[in-house]
């Protein structure tokens, strides 16, 4: 029960974390997707710039921040290699990776060029 728990609150936070981008007029381009290094959670345009979000739920935005690990940051880039690889300006693309933190309460934190590639 506690997994079912917590993989309907994380997306729940997803779809709270991609009606933040779009109000601030940035579009959402996938949910979960998959790429040769796993799941990135919402990828989200700005213009030209596509941006790589990690959704993190807990019950505080720091304890959420801390589940963010160096392997799974290395596997989102190789990730967000593959998607970027399908964009017109492939590998020269604009990229950002951001972390969005989503608390017990529903509040959002978002940590804006969280982690920098390689």
């Amino acid at each position: 029960m506690g997994g079912a728990l917590a993989y309907h609150g994380g997306l729940a936070a997803e779809s709270q974390v991609a009606a933040h981008y779009q109000r601030q007029g940035r579009s959402i381009a996938a949910r979960r997707w998959r790429g040769g290094g796993g799941e990135i959670d919402l990828i989200a345009r700005d213009g030209a710039t596509v941006i790589f979000i990690e959704v993190k739920k807990a019950s505080s935005h720091a304890r959420a921040a801390e589940r963010l690990s160096r392997r799974q940051m290395d596997r989102i880039y190789a990730s967000a290699s593959a998607f970027i690889g399908g964009e017109p300006a492939g590998q020269l693309t604009e990229v950002r990776f951001d972390v969005a933190l989503v608390d017990g309460f529903g509040k959002i934190e978002i940590l804006e060029n969280a982690f920098d590639q390689g």
